[in-house]
This record gives C-alpha cells, sequence and structure tokens, in this order.
C-alpha cells in the first residue's frame, strides 16, 4: 500500500483517510457485535439446561414405569445401601414374580424395581411345581461369581404370605457335612482318597459307633464316598474325634452361620449350637440334629462358596431402584466377599461333590446324566440332606449343588428344600436337576460355547472363508 501527503488529503491507496477511518470503525463493530452475540446465546443455553433441571425437579408429579429419566447433572441423590434398602421394601412381597421388573408405592411415593431374575427360568420353575404333597417348597438358583439370585421360587401351605426361601427354621441335615467336611481338609490335610473306618450303619449314630475300635465288622470307606454317600458314623468320629467345639463354629462362621445376611430382604440368620460333649459335636458334624438351622438362601450361599475358590457370595435380587423422578437410588455393586476356606479345599470339596452326584446319593437323580445332550456338557457337584421334623409329620429333604459349563466360566449354584407330608413328591434333587438342564439350554443355544461346538463353528468359519476367497 502506498500513501502520499497533497495538500491536506492523505490517501492509502484509492481511499482517502477519512473513508479509510469510516471503513474501520465499521468492521471493529462489526466484530464485536459478533462476539457479543456468541456469549449470549452461549449464556441464553447454560440458563436454558438450569431452568430446565429445576422445573423437571420440582414439577415431575407423574410416574411412569417405562420412563428411564436421566437425573439431572445439577442433582444428585445419595444411593440408599441395603439396610434402608430393606426398610423400603419391608411390605413389598418378591413371593414368585413373574415379571423381572415391578412398581410399588411407598409412604405416597412410586418407586421401580429391576430385579436380577431370569425370568425364563423363574416361570420355568413355577410351572414345575407339584404342590400336592408338600407343606414348604423353597428353590433358589444364584449366580456364584456375582451372588445375584436368578430365580426364587417359594411354597408354603400353611401361609400363603410367608417365602420360605428367606426363612432360617428348616433343619441343615447332612448339608451342614460340607462345613465339616472343609473343616477336617483344611486342618488335617485329609484328601478325597483318605480312608475311614467306621462300625454299624452308614445312617445311623450311636455312641458305640464313635469309638475308634476296629474289629471283623468294621468297614473302611475314602472320604469322597463317606461324603458322597453321607455315612453319619465317619462324620461323627470327625466331630467327636477330630475337630472340637470351637474348630466346628469357626468353619460354621466362616460359611455364614451366625452371622447377618446382608440382602434386600430380610433374612434371619442360621444358627447353630454346639457343646464340649464329644457326641453333640457328632451330632452337629453329621447333621444328626433339627437345632442347626439354614434357609435355602444360605444354602446357595454356601456351596457358592465350593465353586467360587472358597469365598462366600453376598446376595442380591435388587440390581436397581427408581424413584418418580427418575433418580437411581439404589444401585447393586458386587462387594468383595469373605473367604470360607482356601482355593485347595474348595477343589477337595468340589471333587466331594461331584462323586455325590456319581456314586452318592444323588446317582439315581442324575441317572444317564453324561448321556443328556445339556447335562453332559457340564461339571455337576452336590449335596443331600434329609431329616423328620420333631413330631414326624414332615420329611425335610434338601438338595444343594452346582453345575460349571465344561471349558467355559458360566456357572450356578442352587439350593432345594422340600417339606413332605405324609406322601413323598417331586424330589429336591429333581428340581435341581431341571433347572440346571433348562438354564444351560438356553445359555449353550445362544452362545454357542461348548467347545465341540466352538471347533465346528470355526471349522465352518474357516470353510466359508476359504470358498470366498
Amino acid at each position: 500500500m502506498t500513501w502520499k501527503l497533497n495538500k491536506d488529503i492523505t490517501t492509502f491507496g484509492n481511499l482517502n483517510w477519512r473513508e479509510y477511518q469510516t471503513n474501520l470503525k465499521r468492521a471493529t463493530a462489526k466484530k464485536k457485535f459478533t462476539i457479543g452475540a456468541i456469549k449470549y446465546t452461549v449464556w441464553a443455553c447454560f440458563l436454558g439446561v438450569v431452568a430446565y433441571g429445576i422445573i423437571t425437579g420440582l414439577g415431575s408429579e407423574s410416574f411412569s414405569p417405562l420412563a428411564t429419566n436421566i437425573p439431572s447433572p445439577f442433582h444428585s441423590v445419595r444411593l440408599m445401601d441395603k439396610t434402608k434398602v430393606q426398610a423400603l421394601l419391608n411390605n413389598v412381597s418378591f413371593i414368585n414374580l413373574e415379571e423381572k421388573s415391578f412398581d410399588f408405592a411407598s409412604n405416597d411415593h412410586q418407586y421401580r424395581v429391576d430385579t436380577s431374575l431370569d425370568i425364563e427360568l423363574q416361570q420355568y420353575l413355577l410351572s414345575k411345581l407339584n404342590t400336592s404333597t408338600a407343606r414348604y417348597i423353597g428353590i433358589v438358583a444364584m449366580d456364584p461369581a456375582t451372588g445375584r439370585i436368578l430365580s426364587m421360587v417359594s411354597f408354603d401351605k400353611t401361609n400363603a404370605s410367608n417365602n420360605p426361601c428367606l426363612e432360617s427354621i428348616f433343619p441343615a441335615a447332612s448339608v451342614f457335612k460340607i462345613v465339616t467336611a472343609s473343616a477336617v481338609i483344611e486342618e488335617y490335610g485329609f484328601g478325597p482318597n483318605h480312608v475311614f473306618t467306621f462300625n454299624g450303619m452308614k445312617h445311623t449314630l450311636y455312641r458305640s459307633q464313635l469309638k475308634d475300635r476296629k474289629t471283623r465288622y468294621t468297614n473302611k470307606i475314602k472320604f469322597k464316598d463317606a461324603f458322597a454317600q453321607s455315612v453319619n458314623p465317619v462324620f461323627g468320629k470327625i466331630g467327636a474325634l477330630y475337630l472340637d467345639k470351637g474348630t466346628i463354629l469357626k468353619y460354621a462362621n466362616a460359611f455364614g452361620f451366625d452371622r447377618k445376611i446382608n440382602f434386600e430382604l430380610r433374612v434371619d440368620p442360621s444358627c447353630v449350637a454346639v457343646t464340649d460333649k464329644p457326641y453333640r459335636c457328632a451330632e452337629i458334624a453329621s447333621g444328626f440334629n433339627n437345632n442347626t438351622k439354614i434357609s435355602p438362601i444360605h444354602g446357595a450361599m454356601m456351596v457358592s462358596a465350593i465353586i467360587n475358590g472358597g469365598q462366600l457370595p453376598e446376595p442380591t435380587i435388587v440390581d436397581r431402584i427408581v424413584n418418580e423422578k427418575g433418580h437411581v437410588i439404589y444401585q447393586n455393586r458386587t462387594v468383595p466377599v469373605d473367604r470360607a476356606i482356601t482355593a485347595d479345599a474348595s477343589a477337595i470339596m468340589n471333587r466331594l461333590m461331584t462323586t455325590t452326584i456319581k456314586s452318592g446319593t444323588l446317582r439315581k437323580t442324575f441317572r444317564r446324566y453324561k448321556r443328556d445332550k445339556v447335562l453332559s456338557k457340564l461339571n455337576i457337584g452336590g449335596k443331600t440332606g434329609s431329616i423328620d421334623n420333631k413330631t414326624h409329620d414332615v420329611r425335610f429333604d434338601w438338595f444343594v449343588g452346582f453345575a460349571e459349563e465344561k471349558g467355559g466360566n458360566r456357572k450356578i449354584a442352587l439350593s432345594v428344600l422340600v417339606a413332605h407330608e405324609k406322601y413323598i413328591g417331586l424330589r429336591a434333587g429333581y428340581y435341581a436337576r431341571i433347572a440346571m438342564k433348562s438354564y444351560f439350554d438356553r445359555y449353550l443355544a445362544q452362545h454357542n460355547t461348548h467347545p465341540v461346538k466352538r471347533l465346528a463353528a470355526s471349522k465352518m468359519k474357516l470353510r466359508t472363508s476359504g470358498d470366498n476367497m
């Protein structure tokens, strides 16, 4: 650009000085206007968001169970713990739910609960219940890794509003042998092939059977077979001669007895009472008594520890609770679990429980399972228990056990109680078997996870790829 002075007029290129200044002022004003407009727009949007959040928070009087409102970033809700959730759900029935989510009202407020239930498994088990000869039925299916309840089905002939799955009123019977076996494995290093001796019948427990004596009539039996066949004299001798009161209570507590169960629903603690008397220790250790009480929920926790490397999970059935404003007030999270026994001990217990299926008290219930298209693809273990009530008008029948995918990660823990009356109806082991089959039939079909199927799928993929090359 050139400029020159000609009399009193200064020129910039083709513009004189006055024209140049006028254009410069116009450009500056236009720039200021643009910047101001941008700032005004940003502030207007910000204030609009704030106003919307306030209006939404104060004005939401209705609640739709289908709404999934995202809470405003300017409003935070402190999440409840399980104790407060128990109080909130105190009058809410979880008996035989047929939907994964449901709504309820409390103190003039509306809430939605999203459960952890596998609703297809839940509905299947409900359709299979036979209540004609039972006083109580309680079935609990659990994911052992997370403690999430996959199914909770119950029946109480005496009171339809009771949920037997949550009641710690049922004698544990031989289910307690899980605790006893775990204790003697850790304390004495006994393995599956350790040999025990006993005299008399397998399912009796007399004081004479606790004496460590050998005669021409003495029986020898491996530890895994004594567990699988639920031999009372062997476990009575373990309690009387190997374990003392303190050790029994130590391992009972490790497996959750006499402890609060941290759950969204109220569950009374399971209980065990033992004295220093040898015969009393023998009764408790073998499950030959009516005073050791557990709930089906606790049974699922116990067996989960066996398949979970010795870790006892904290049960949960509520994934989350949402209030009428769309705010999440409770969100379940997997919490650190307690270790009941070591991983090595749980591996031995796993073997004892699989022996029960193969050649023990569950052999008939699971007969031909290796030929079944679903069950043959699973590792299955279990423990039975049975005992009469004190008036001998009810026979308590237990199954606690697990199934895990061979070559995969999917597992399920099951706890089933059936209290039979005059006639024996469907056994606890039967319900466990059909639950395993239903659950894994769907899972394997959906995920194609069995090693043979994976190999076939892989070959098919390679063949298809080769055709396209």
